[in-house]
């Protein structure tokens, strides 16, 4: 493609929580991303259960059951397209391509046979809007040696980076990653661990609630410091860089493994569990960014009033900021980050940062499916 100055991407992602499906159009200014509509698009309860329960290995499903549900969620993700072309007044024609992330139900990265698999047939999703798809955009990091995650490190890098100065950029999403931008240019990146995933999935399973809103629950309860050290000598969080993980990792099966040596209140369980996220990223941070004075936050823990609270409180002296302080809006910035990898993709381009993920080189990420010729029916 000669001239892409002019083009629309859409950017779809149903992160690690399955809490909705984000979406957004997005157009570049010299390559830089700029957002133009953005929407939410809620996941039908039963699908989502059976989501979560597949992702946390809570069930196995045989092969037809796997088939239906990958092209089940795949008119999910068509539908939230639609809904956000509908609300912003787009036409499909307008839209060089969609990028879509797909549902991670398994990610092992490590291993003699490393794999990721995100459910949600790009084919489907091609077919309904007539915009042409990239999908799969993990894999070809991994076939390199890499971890196949965090992608997001390089739009970090773009939208956020200041020379001379040393930042980190936090995620809070299912799980919680941080991007180290080292004032001499340099990137790191990597999954600290649990962040709302685990908080989620307790407050469903004792409130019958999808998420613990401004963390009040956990606030509720006090943090049980020996159940809190048990959970912190996992052997995840003293690995070095580069590191991945997920919620086939990080689940409630997990937890209940030292939940049988302690008999807590429900509350304190949440309590310890945010406490878990807390101290595991500012750990991390401690470690690996000792000289950023600043740490961006974004994804949907940052509308949790508790863990916000808590974060400030063991990063300071570092300033705990929203990444909108900066002009990017830190609920839809993991899906703008794929809108950019698909225009990645069509450009021929790579869309991973090796320094991050462990990959041998840089590579072009992701994979092509063409909409319906146009007249076809």
């Amino acid at each position: 493609m000669d001239d892409d100055a002019s083009a629309t991407y859409l950017g779809l992602i149903s992160g690690t929580s399955a809490d909705s499906i984000d979406s957004v159009l997005v157009s570049f200014h010299r390559g830089m991303p700029q957002l133009l509509a953005s929407h939410s698009h809620p996941w039908p309860g039963a699908l989502r259960e059976r989501m979560l329960a597949l992702a946390q290995g809570e069930s196995a499903p045989d092969l037809d059951a796997l088939g239906r549900l990958d092209v089940e969620i795949a008119h999910g993700f068509a539908e939230a397209a639609l809904e956000l072309l509908e609300r912003s007044g787009t036409p499909a024609s307008a839209v060089r391509a969609i990028g879509s992330h797909g549902q991670t139900l398994r990610h092992r990265p490590g291993g003699d046979y490393p794999f990721t698999l995100q459910l949600g047939d790009p084919s489907v999703i091609a077919e309904r809007c007539r915009i042409d798809v990239v999908a799969d955009f993990r894999r070809a990091d991994i076939a390199a040696g890499g971890q196949g995650a965090p992608l997001l490190p390089a739009v970090h890098a773009m939208l956020l980076a200041r020379p001379g100065h040393a930042r980190v950029v936090l995620n809070l999403g299912g799980i919680a990653n941080i991007t180290v931008l080292g004032a001499d240019g340099s990137v790191l990146g990597f999954d600290t661990g649990p962040a709302n995933g685990l908080l989620d999935a307790w407050c469903l399973r004792q409130r019958g609630e999808s998420f613990d809103r401004d963390g009040g629950y956990a606030a509720s309860g006090q943090a049980d410091e020996a159940l809190l050290a048990q959970l912190l000598d996992d052997p995840y969080f003293a690995l070095a860089p580069p590191k991945s993980t997920g919620r086939e990792y990080f689940h409630l099966d997990w937890l209940a493994t030292h939940l049988r040596l302690a008999a807590l209140q429900p509350a304190d369980v949440q309590a310890t569990l945010l406490e878990l996220t807390a101290r595991s990223v500012a750990a991390a941070i401690t470690q690996h960014a000792p000289d950023a004075r600043e740490v961006l936050a974004c994804g949907g823990g940052v509308h949790n009033g508790a863990l916000m609270r808590r974060l400030t409180e063991l990063l300071a002296p570092r300033a705990l900021l929203s990444t909108s302080r900066y002009g990017v809006d830190p609920d839809f910035l993991e899906a703008t980050a794929f809108a950019w990898l698909a225009r990645q993709r069509l450009l021929g381009l790579p869309g991973n940062l090796p320094s991050v993920t462990g990959a041998r080189g840089p590579r072009v990420l992701g994979a092509i499916y063409s909409a319906p010729a146009a007249g076809s029916s």
